[in-house]
């Protein structure tokens, strides 16, 4: 395989944070799977002739309000186990429920995170390397103002927004078992960045990512969902995946490309709920490798450690182009050196995540009666190729296939050239530059109060077509109901909706209502548009 100039980025000290006792999310993975890449022979992964191994610098609190709310950086920069409870008004923001605990170190923890995406981000666009990985990363859940799924803080958004400094089209692919909301919530209304999810859906955290979740506005169509069903396999991963990022790359035409490596799509893991092998998963990164688009590499779920440590260092090979030195041609895995974990890997000690015996669901025969037909999707279904000569009944994953293929291609036409992406029109006339005058404070006032409304307006299309909120103690209408007057403290039960990635659970927490000191300096009113300050 052709060589490419590959940058691993890696701080020493993200093995050291705990979420507690008992949580599923271990950093320690992180730790496990470094040690496991060192552990190879220097010429083959971290003395590689082609790879540069870097450690990157933390991330400040100004980067990160490049995505998210300035409240909510200052809340996670000085949030404690003991202040935890008066800083959320009790649980009613910023960290809701018990999957996003605010452990010992927590800030410390994402500016590890968001640091080596965004130095990876800036290694593509200095055209330093031609893929960069991050395994510290891949944080997909982290909303603008919250935290979620075990995310804190939304290290790809920031690195997506460094990336579109340089690149006028980027597409976002993402292989974890859960949907990646967060990223898709980010730029559900931009045409410049292509978000891409295959994930399983159904009763299943965070409970979006449907077919018909394809963007608003400029964004229509640029936001792909692939939703699939439990034991999915490596064939029939295969039979969607390589199609389906084929035509995005001829369409699209993206002219850099970050791959989320979630290992929770393992076989075996244990939240997951897919039957992938280690060369299933990744097959996602030698397949994209092989177009020569730049290309950073992050990190995700995973819950079975060991697992996931194997995966990202055949996956850290599979970047270099040597992974067939790791695990030869036809092997399910190869013998594992001796490491400082060597006994995690028992009883087998191999570099192999093998399939079990799951019912593979996605292959089940599609209920005929149960169509898709709504007024976006009546144009002519592309045809897939079936055997001839025999009957073919459709199956659930063709027809996924199916839906998504004629999404991609009611793209076609609608891109333009990479020059007339990137023209924008001037933000100020040659006067206000040069300093003759300034405008007046009235437009100014004005302007802040457009993007007010704009910023309550997304906050709206996330709760209401995610789903994620219920007015008046659990109506799902999608309508604004009348506003509650700002002054007056209410007892009223409305509530918004979160699910658990622990337990699948749905629960409740209520809006935020009354004076200063119960939920913070702001609040929302319960449309979802409008906000005060107390």
């Amino acid at each position: 395989m052709s060589k490419r100039r590959v940058s691993y980025f890696y701080d020493p000290d993200v093995g050291s944070y705990t979420y507690g006792l008992g949580h599923p999310m271990k950093p320690h993975r992180i730790l496990m799977a470094h040690e496991l890449i060192s552990s190879y022979p220097p010429h083959l992964l971290l003395s590689h002739p082609s790879l540069t191994h870097l450690r990157p610098p933390r991330a400040s609190a100004q980067r990160m309000t490049a995505f998210h709310t300035d409240e909510y950086v200052h809340f996670l920069s000085r949030v404690t186990p003991e202040t935890m409870d008066e800083l959320t008004g009790r649980g009613t923001q910023f960290l809701v429920g018990d999957d996003n605990p605010a452990f010992e170190g927590v800030w410390e923890f994402c500016t590890i995170s968001a640091g080596g995406s965004i130095a990876a981000a800036k290694r593509i666009n200095e055209g330093s390397s031609d893929i960069a990985i991050n395994w510290a990363g891949g944080l997909h859940h982290a909303k603008k103002r919250e935290a979620s799924g075990f995310c804190y803080i939304n290290d790809i958004v920031l690195a997506i927004l460094d990336l579109l400094r340089v690149f006028p089209r980027v597409l976002y692919v993402d292989i974890d078992c859960h949907h990646g909301d967060g990223v898709e919530e980010a730029f559900y209304t931009t045409d410049r960045v292509m978000t891409c999810s295959f994930h399983k859906y159904g009763e299943y955290f965070p409970g979006t990512g449907t077919q018909e979740d394809r963007g608003r506005g400029k964004g229509r169509g640029y936001a792909l969902n692939v939703p699939l069903k439990d034991g999915m396999s490596d064939e029939t991963f295969k039979s969607v995946f390589d199609p389906v990022l084929e035509r995005i790359l001829a369409v699209f035409r993206p002219a850099a490309i970050i791959l989320q490596c979630g290992a929770d799509s393992l076989s075996g893991d244990k939240l997951g709920c897919f039957n992938l092998t280690m060369q299933g998963h990744a097959h996602c990164t030698s397949f994209l490798r092989k177009f020569d688009i730049p290309l950073i590499l992050l990190g995700g779920g995973g819950y079975t450690v060991k697992n996931v440590a194997r995966a990202w260092c055949y996956e850290t090979a599979c970047a270099l182009g040597v992974q067939h030195e790791l695990v030869p041609m036809g092997e399910e895995g190869g013998m594992m050196p001796w490491n400082e974990y060597f006994e995690w890997f028992g009883p087998r000690y191999r570099l192999e995540v093998v399939k079990n015996n799951m019912e593979d669901v996605n292959l089940r025969i599609a209920d005929p009666h149960d169509s898709e037909d709504t007024p976006d999707n009546l144009s002519p279904r592309i045809p897939i190729p079936r055997d001839t000569g025999r009957t073919w009944k459709q199956t659930e994953i063709d027809r996924v296939r199916e839906r998504a293929l004629q999404q991609i291609k009611e793209l076609e036409g609608r891109i333009g050239a990479p020059s007339v992406q990137m023209m924008d029109v001037p933000r100020e006339s040659v006067a206000e530059h040069v300093g003759f005058f300034s405008r007046n404070r009235q437009a100014e006032e004005r302007e802040m109060e457009w993007q007010d409304e704009l910023d309550a307006k997304l906050a709206q299309h996330s709760r209401y077509v995610y789903h994620l909120q219920s007015q008046g103690g659990g109506s799902t209408s999608r309508r604004p109901q009348p506003q509650q007057s700002p002054h007056l403290t209410s007892t009223s039960s409305a509530t918004r909706k979160r699910m658990s990635l622990i337990t699948n659970m749905v629960f409740e927490i209520p809006l935020c209502y009354g004076r200063v000191g119960q939920c913070g300096r702001r609040r929302y009113s319960d449309d979802g548009f409008t906000w005060w300050d107390a």
